[in-house]
């Protein structure tokens, strides 16, 4: 598989995270990549840096080491009508926007209510991608997750980070399975994510080659495989 992007990372501005900018550039020139998307927190996680570090993402270079970078966030779905945690104003600035739940944000409802606030985003034209939707502590109807991704143009992530078992988020992997099975059957296009924390994780699918080996996913559904196809399809909900 040849991998030209990692778009779902994060650097000591988010607050738990512990590499900069340019030790994460370094890693991604290592790993070979095109493209490294860095995607601080938005506000409500614990840390993350505020609203000025969004506005001001213009003074930094969009090319370190030979790749190429996309700056912009991780966006907290806040309640059941998909309400977020950033401005559209603010949104519209950023190079990549990444939407999903975090328990400290989020109080999880019903299938019905966890459902219905992802698909929201989904249906925002302003997101991209919709964050680790693996966590099971968020039940959610992943049929109809996946045919409103497809038709509203959204990514799906399929999380290195989720899978690790280090981490907490129940049936991660299984759920990630189940939702493979169905971007397979409908045919939609899915993104892989490292969600790295610390530079040394930037590119790195391990846990996630293991889940679409299993599901025998075809390469043809991972956009990561091209850049140009990842720079087409982001410009699709573009106003």
């Amino acid at each position: 598989m040849n991998i030209e992007l990692d778009v779902h990372t994060h650097t000591v501005a988010s607050g738990h995270a512990y590499s900069s900018i340019r030790e994460m550039a370094k890693e991604a020139s290592k790993k070979k990549l095109k493209l490294l998307g860095i995607t601080e927190h938005a506000q409500g996680i614990p840390g993350t840096c505020s609203n000025i570090y969004f506005e001001n993402l213009r003074v930094v270079p969009r090319e370190m080491y030979g790749v190429e970078l996309m700056l912009g966030a991780e966006i907290n779905i806040l309640d059941y009508s998909g309400k977020l945690s950033m401005e559209d104003r603010l949104i519209d600035k950023l190079d990549i926007r990444i939407a999903g739940i975090h328990n400290h944000c989020y109080t999880p409802g019903t299938i019905e209510e966890n459902t219905n606030a992802v698909i929201q985003a989904i249906k925002n034209p302003r997101i991209d991608i919709i964050s680790h939707p693996d966590d099971g502590s968020c039940p959610l109807d992943y049929d109809l997750v996946v045919q409103a991704a497809k038709k509203y143009n959204t990514l799906l992530e399929i999380n290195n980070n989720s899978i690790n078992p280090i981490n907490r988020r129940i049936n991660a992997r299984e759920n990630s399975i189940y939702m493979l099975k169905l971007c397979k059957k409908y045919n939609v296009q899915i993104i892989l994510a490292s969600d790295a924390h610390v530079d040394t994780d930037v590119g790195r699918f391990n846990l996630v080659y293991e889940v679409l080996h299993e599901v025998d996913f075809p390469e043809e559904l991972i956009i990561n495989n091209s850049l140009i196809d990842f720079k087409n399809r982001i410009k699709l909900n573009r106003f």
